[in-house]
């Protein structure tokens, strides 16, 4: 029983590029790296299918950096009502050590 090959993504990457760019054809692909037609043929399409992939960014991410921007707002906020508090402290103190309390 044949072990099946696996691939980097950095090979099929590159495999395709060449194939892209025209550097070499699809036999002189299949041949130097012995590979059949209808595998490189499926990496290119994979390939040029996500392209547009690469530009768009990903949605996850956008999604991480609003998250991060909310709670950056509200470290802001909430380091200002501790200022506000600090500065308030002592005038809250004396008033109600003059109270009695």
């Amino acid at each position: 029983m044949k072990k099946r090959r696996t691939f980097t993504a950095e090979f099929k990457a590159q495999t395709v590029l060449g194939l892209i760019s025209e550097t070499m054809s699809m036999a002189q692909v299949c041949q130097k790296y012995g590979l059949k037609q209808p595998v490189v043929a499926r990496w290119k399409t994979e390939f040029l299918e996500r392209a547009p992939q690469v530009f768009s960014g990903d949605p996850q991410r956008q999604a991480d950096q609003e998250q991060i921007a909310e709670l950056e707002r509200l470290v802001g906020r909430l380091t200002m009502e501790i200022e506000i508090l600090k500065k308030a402290w002592p005038v809250l103190s004396s008033a109600s050590s003059r109270n009695g309390r």
